[in-house]
Order: structure tokens, then C-alpha cells, then sequence
């Protein structure tokens, strides 16, 4: 699927917004209040969103 450049970036900044609370959430779960996910797993979750929002900057 072909993106725009705006809709590029705009789907970029969603992904750094995803990664950005996964990391929060990755946080709360490390306190011991695991949400959905442990806490290892929102970090790949952060991991793989940040790769692709590199991904879209990039192309």
C-alpha cells in the first residue's frame, strides 16, 4: 500500500505515540501491575512501533 507523504508522517507520529505509551505502560507493569501485556512484551511492542515509525520517516 502506497502512503502520501503526510499520511506518511502523520502514521509516523501515531507509531512514536504508540511506542511512547507502551513504554509508560511497560513502567507501570514493571511496579507490578501488569496491564494486558507483561512488561517485556510492551517493550517489543515499543521496539517494533518505533522501527516502522523509522521505517515511514525514512521513505
Amino acid at each position: 500500500m502506497k502512503f502520501d507523504k503526510k499520511t506518511r508522517a502523520s502514521v509516523s507520529q501515531a507509531l512514536v505515540w504508540v511506542a511512547i505509551f507502551s513504554v509508560v505502560l511497560a513502567g507501570v507493569g514493571a511496579v507490578g501491575v501488569d496491564i494486558w501485556l507483561a512488561s517485556t512484551q510492551w517493550l517489543l511492542v515499543a521496539a517494533v512501533s518505533i522501527l516502522f515509525a523509522i521505517y515511514l520517516k525514512m521513505s
